[in-house]
Parts: structure tokens; sequence; C-alpha cells
């Protein structure tokens, strides 16, 4: 017979704390009865079963109210609690145990009325005095301990002190809050010591090592104002995890997580309704292409979370392939993920991928990086064109129920060939969709935040390797959104009921300096913009320009239900036409020597492109707003 260690010792400590109530039980009881006697009260004659009737009935109840679930090292107002209800319970049965027996004339009042008080005094002071004497411990022990200054006072503070204080690596020296009501009082034995915008002074005098954020309510402005407060000490500062976060990764240590750059976005994340938007796809099939990039995973992803019934992930890449069909399979089982290594210029793969039956599919597959498509003018077109075409195509084949193409701002009034090749895009989908049952949506974005390609990661990497950080233009803006907004955008413009060809934009307020963007980068990371890392200006490079554009003005923007999508009636476009230009198009792909004239022809099928326009000539003033 194998004697389990392990299991043994777990128990020893938690029977030793029952045998410890048990005593008590026994003493409360045995000290009342003396009291009384002491007061003039008659002999107890029946003791010994008054004894064990109490001792036995109490420990039952203590038990079923959960007082042995926790641990006394944590113990907290929860466990106060239990020990108020199971004195309360307990003395109610043993009055009524008693009484079945015969002897509750025999015990006097004045035992019975401050029993619970007492239990409750004679159990709780034993565990308080434990968990202080770790605590004290705790603290004495780890000398090496990190002295943080938190900022911020309300529910998230008192929360983020006692993990501080229960994980040990970290010492709370003060907190700081705006609310100046609060200065002199204290949070969990913590003082605030004054106001946010005190703290390059109160850094100074209270010597912190890391300076925490606690405010997960604040605005971005609020933000961007707490860390340029953080950036004034030269400390390094954290936030605390996000919910959704610790939900994700439920975390078995406390883990202060960077400010992410998301939160110094100017504006508010724009919120969805999740119900309205993925509940759309639920028990759906679903094509995603491109499925492998930043925004074609996530789309896949949010699908898989919504329920749908299918997910056919379409994608030319391996790698990313193989990693998103992974990580699907693993995370939803109940979907079924199927996964097709091909590209969407392939009219035979796109014919396999449908041939099963699809409700909704999602063209995210596209060239997106500006500077090189200015000199792949083929490529662009093969894809970005091309590519959108013969989807669309196998869609009305097919018989699909929704086709929805990403496309970009820089489609409206482009000046450079990804913005041409997705405008011309956009209205080879009208041309081949026009008349057939399949929904057209069209899906404008602005610069996705943390994106492949995009300035957030490139940023990242010129940080690290110690700068310099390389701004084309300081004046150079950009409209962003996050990669859930842009996803949610995605599913939720199919929810909207509309007529085929519709066109939609996130409304994303005014536009991000990509030079303050640098600068809140290198914050983030710990670092002065200029001092420690270099900020240089590169100039503008081809086919950008200093600042985009969201909305043409003859395409009558509307709100739709929710009031930061907006909704554009599609130009008018001649199908037949078009039509002709993608079979030009396609004769022209075939030619090796065609480059010349497939830039031709994509400025005769965007007749607004203007490649080569002057750095920063805007068609139309970039405040406009839609009616």
């Amino acid at each position: 017979m194998k004697l389990n260690l392990g299991a043994l010792s777990s128990r020893v400590p938690r029977l030793l704390i029952v045998l410890h109530d048990l005593v008590m039980v026994a003493l409360v009881w045995l000290g009342l009865r003396w009291l009384a006697g002491v007061a003039g009260a008659p002999p107890a004659p029946s003791l010994g079963i008054e004894l064990l009737v109490a001792v036995g009935t109490q420990g039952l109840v203590l038990r079923a109210v959960g007082l042995y679930q926790g641990l006394w090292r944590f113990a907290s107002l929860p466990d106060l609690a239990n020990l108020v209800r199971g004195a309360l319970a307990g003395v109610l049965l043993i009055v009524a145990l008693l009484f079945l027996l015969g002897v509750l004339p025999d015990v006097p009042r004045r035992v019975l009325f401050p029993y619970p008080i007492a239990l409750v005094f004679m159990l709780g002071l034993p565990r308080l005095l434990y968990r202080l004497w770790k605590d004290y411990r705790q603290a004495s022990h780890r000398a090496d301990a990190k002295r943080v200054l938190v900022l911020g006072a309300g529910r998230t503070a008192e929360t983020l002190l006692r993990d501080l204080r229960s994980d040990g690596r970290y010492q709370p020296v003060g907190l700081l809050d705006d609310n100046v009501a609060l200065k002199g009082a204290k949070v969990q034995s913590v003082p605030v010591l004054g106001t946010l915008d005190e703290l390059p002074y109160l850094a100074q005098e209270t010597a912190p090592n890391l300076i925490v954020i606690a405010m997960p309510s604040a605005s971005a402005a609020e933000m961007q104002r707490v860390v340029a407060l953080c950036d004034e000490t030269g400390l390094p500062f954290r936030t605390v995890p996000r919910l959704s976060d610790m939900l994700a990764g439920k975390p078995q240590r406390l883990e202060l997580s960077e400010v992410r750059i998301e939160d110094l976005l100017g504006r508010q994340p724009v919120q969805f309704d999740a119900q309205s938007g993925a509940g759309t796809v639920a028990g759906r099939r679903v094509m995603v292409t491109g499925a492998g990039g930043s925004i074609g995973s996530e789309l896949a992803r949010q699908c898989a979370a919504a329920g749908a019934a299918s997910v056919l992930l379409f994608e030319r890449a391996e790698l990313p392939l193989d990693e998103i069909t992974t990580e699907l399979q693993r995370e939803f089982p109940q979907v079924e993920v199927r996964p097709l290594l091909a590209d969407c210029g392939d009219a035979t793969a796109c014919r396999i991928a449908l041939a099963g039956g699809i409700d909704y599919v999602f063209h995210a597959a596209a060239c997106k990086q500006v500077p090189m498509l200015e000199g792949q003018v083929r490529e662009a077109l093969r894809n970005n064109v091309g590519g959108t075409t013969v989807v669309a195509r196998a869609c009305r084949e097919a018989g699909v129920g929704h086709f929805v193409l990403i496309s970009t701002d820089k489609a409206i009034y482009p000046v450079n060939v990804l913005g041409a090749s997705k405008r011309f895009a956009e209205l080879a989908c009208q041309a081949e969709l026009c008349g057939s049952a399949v929904r057209l949506s069209i899906v404008r974005f602005g610069n996705v935040l943390d994106s492949a390609g995009s300035v957030v990661p490139l940023f990242r990497r010129q940080i690290a390797a110690g700068g310099p950080v390389t701004v084309t233009h300081p004046e150079v803006t950009r409209y962003f959104m996050t990669i859930p907004e842009a996803c949610q955008l995605i599913l939720h413009s199919v929810s909207l009921g509309h007529e085929s060809g519709a066109v939609y934009a996130l409304d994303m307020g005014r536009p991000v300096a990509i030079r303050e963007l640098a600068e809140q980068m290198i914050r983030l990371s710990g670092k002065r913009p200029g001092i420690d890392i270099a900020v240089s200006y590169t100039g503008l490079r081809p086919g950008e320009k200093l600042h985009e554009i969201l909305f043409h003005p003859d395409e009558r923007y509307q709100r739709t239900r929710h009031p930061r999508i907006l909704q554009a009636q599609p130009r008018e476009a001649d199908a037949a036409a078009l039509r002709g230009l993608l079979d030009r198009m396609d004769a022209l792909l075939h030619d090796p020597g065609a480059e010349a004239a497939l830039a031709a022809l994509l400025r005769e099928a965007v007749p607004e492109y203007r490649p080569g326009a002057p750095q920063g000539d805007d068609p139309y003033p970039e405040d406009l707003n839609p009616v």
C-alpha cells in the first residue's frame, strides 16, 4: 500500500484548522457557561451533552458555509461573512437540537445570545493576526522588492494594492489621483500623496523604481497626458492588465503590462454590438481570403468565435496558413476549419473552394505596401484587381450569398498604385456582380494599427535597435483603427440592410500625426524622444501623401444605425466598359513587356488617379465632413 505524501501534506494543515475551530467552539461555550455561573446561574447538569451538540453542530455548519475552502493566508471580508453566517446558523441549530433533547431549559439565555458574537471574535481574530504576520514577514524578507508609485486611487488601485502585497515583488509607496479631496486619505494603508500633475516632484520625493497606471477608464487624451508625465520622471512605467487580457490569459501571478499604443489612439475605440455583427455569421459557412494576414486571420478568429458552422481559410502563403489553421482547430474544435493553399487568381481553386456552398466570402487578400507597389504595377493589377475579379466571378457562378471586399481609404482620389488598384477592384466587383443575386459590400479601412507592414511594428523594431526612428515627414498624418475595430466593421457591415454595392467606412475622428505616434511609442518603451532615441525625417516615399481623406463628395454618405459607420451610395459605373478593360488587362498580364501599357490602363480605368501628384496636394479639404 503506497502512501500519497503530497495529498497527506495538503490535508494536515486543513485538519489543524478544523481542530483549532472546534477547540474554539468548546472554549467559547465553556467560557460563557462559566461567566453565567459567576453571574448566579444554576449548575449545568447537562454540560457534556451541551458541549457535544455545540461542537458537532457548529463544526458541520462552518464546513457547510464554505469556511474551509479558503486559506488563512488570504483571509478577508468574504471569510468574515462566512463566519457570521456560520455562527448565526449554528446557534439556531444548537437551540433546536437542545430543545429536541429536552435540555434547552437548562441553558441560560446569557449563554445563547452572546454565543455568535464571541464565536466570530474567537475564530476571526487568529485568522486576522495570521494574515498580518504573513504580510509583515513577506514585506521584511523581500528587501529587493521594487518600490511602486500608483497612479489612480479608485477600485482598480485598491485591487492592485492587494495583488502587489500578496505578490511580494513590489512595495507600494503611495498613490496619486486628480481627486483633490482624496489627498491624505489611505487606500489599503497606502497614502494618497497628491495629484497626477505633481508626479515629477513626488517621484523624486518617494524614489520609486516603477510607476504603475491604474486608470482603466482613462480616455486616450488622458492616457497621453499621463504618459507624458511619466516620461518627465525618466522612470519605467506599466499599466494594470485589461480585463479581457486577464480573462484570456488567466495569469497565475500579477503581471504588469506595457501601455499599449491603442490606448493613445487619440480617440476612444469604436464599440460594436457583437450580437448584431458577429451574430450574423453564426451557423453560416464562411470563406476568408488572405486568411494568413493580419486582418484575414483576426476575421477568421472572430467568425469562428461567433459560431460559424465552417470557416474556409484561403491563403497562398504556406506558413501563415498552417499557423492560423492550427490555432483555430485548437481554440474552436466545434467549428469546421478548412485550409486551402491557393492563389486568388486561380479560377479553378476558387471553384473548388466554393463547391461545397459558402454563405459569406470576405475578400481580404491583397498587396498593400505603397512604396513597393509603385514599381510593381503588374503584380498590383494581377493580385488586387485580377484576383478580386476571379473571386467575385466564382462567387457569382456558385451563388454565394454575400461578397465583402476589403478596400482602403487610399482608393479615394488615389495618387499611388495601391489606391488606384483597389479602386479598380471596387469597380470590377460592381461590374462582375451587377445583376446577380450576390450581395456586394465594400468596406474601406484607414491604416490598421500593428498590422503586418504598418508603421507600428517598424517603429518597435527601430526602438529596440536603439534608433533612429524614421518618419517620412514632420507633418504627415494618417487615420488609424485597431485590428478589432477593422474586423468588427467588416462583420457589422454584413448585418446592415442595404442595396448591393454599398460602400462602408468608419468615422475615425481626427487623423493621427505620425511624428506624435513615433514619440509616444518611444515614451512607452521608457525612453525619451530626441534624447535617448533620435527621430529622423526621410522624406515622403513614392506614392505617399501628407494627408489621407476618408470620404468622396460624389458618394452621398449617410449614417447607418451604428453612429460611427457611414454608408455611401456607389458611384455610377459602366459595367460593359469595365468588363472590356478587365479583358484587356488579362491579355496584358500575359505580355512580359506590358508594364507601361498596364500603367496606362490603370489610369484609364480610374480617371481620378493622379500618379506623381504634388506631395500633400489633396483634392479636397481633409476636414470635409459627410452629411
